[in-house]
C-alpha cells in the first residue's frame, strides 16, 4: 500500500488531504511540525511527502533538504505563497513539485499519482553499467564512483547522469531531459533540471576528474564531454 506523509500545521488542510488520500487507497501519516515530519519519515519511509513550507520547529525547505540527504522519495511542497524565488528555493532543496494554496485536493491527488507513475517507470528500466574515464555509473545498483571512490547521488541525479553519459557529446535540451526523466505529465518547469544538475555537479566535483565534465550549453541545455585523451 502507498503511504503518504502529510506535513502541515493547519488541521483543516491535513484533514482534507487525508480524506482524499484515503479515497485513493493510500495509508496516511500526519505531522504538525517539521520535527515530527522528519521523525515520521525516518520511522515509516513513506512513498510520497506532501510538505508545507511554513511550519513550526523546522520549515519545509529544511525538512526537504534533510530528506534528500538519504532518499529520493517524491516531495510535493505546498505553500501559501507563489513567488518565483520560493518555487526556485523549493526545487533547489530537492522538491519534485510545488503547489500554491488555495489548491484543489483533486489536483494534489493527480500530482501524487503523477510522481508515483514516474517512480514506477524509473524502477522498471533495464539496468546497466557505463564507464567513461574515471567515472563509473552502475544503474543496476544505483551506484556511482569516480576513481573508485563512491559518490552518493539521489535517484534522479543518477538518472540524469546516466542519460548524459549514455551519449557523450550529445546536447540535451532542458525540456528534453524534463520530459524524458520526469515525464510529459510533470507540472514543473525546466528549472527543475537546472537545480538537479547543480547538485549533481557539486557532488561529482568533490573528486578531481579532468578527463570529463558536464558542460552547460547556454540557452539550450547540457552535455557530457570527454577529453580526447581520456577515452
Amino acid at each position: 500500500m502507498v503511504t503518504v506523509l502529510i506535513a502541515d500545521d493547519n488541521k483543516q488542510i491535513t484533514d482534507i488531504l487525508a480524506e482524499y488520500s484515503k479515497k485513493e487507497g493510500y495509508e496516511v501519516l500526519i505531522a504538525r511540525d517539521g520535527r515530527q515530519a522528519l521523525a515520521l519519515f525516518e520511522q515509516h519511509r513513506p512513498d510520497v511527502v506532501l510538505l508545507d513550507v511554513m511550519m513550526p520547529q523546522v520549515d519545509g525547505f529544511a525538512v526537504c533538504r534533510e530528506i534528500r540527504r538519504t532518499s529520493d522519495t517524491p516531495v510535493i511542497m505546498i505553500t501559501a505563497r507563489g513567488e518565483d524565488f520560493e518555487k526556485i528555493m523549493g526545487l533547489d532543496t530537492g522538491a519534485d513539485d510545488y503547489i500554491v494554496k488555495p489548491f484543489s485536493p483533486a489536483e494534489v491527488m493527480a500530482r501524487v499519482r503523477s510522481v508515483l507513475r514516474r517512480m514506477a517507470r524509473g524502477e522498471a528500466k533495464d539496468r546497466q553499467v557505463l564507464e567513461q574515464g574515471s567515472l563509473r555509473v552502475d544503474l543496476d545498483n544505483y551506484e556511482v564512483s569516480v576513481d573508485g571512490r563512491p559518490v552518493p547521488l539521489t535517484r534522479k541525479e543518477l538518472e540524469i547522469l546516466w542519460t548524459l553519459v549514455s551519449a557523450p557529446g550529445r546536447v540535451y535540451a532542458r525540456e528534453q531531459l524534463l520530459n524524458m526523466l520526469w515525464g510529459t505529465d510533470y507540472y514543473g518547469d525546466s528549472r527543475t533540471v537546472d537545480s538537479h544538475i547543480k547538485r549533481l555537479r557539486a557532488k561529482l566535483d568533490e573528486i578531481p576528474h579532468p578527463g570529463w565534465e558536464i558542460r552547460t550549453i547556454w540557452g539550450v541545455g547540457y552535455k557530457f564531454e570527454v577529453a580526447d585523451d581520456a577515452t
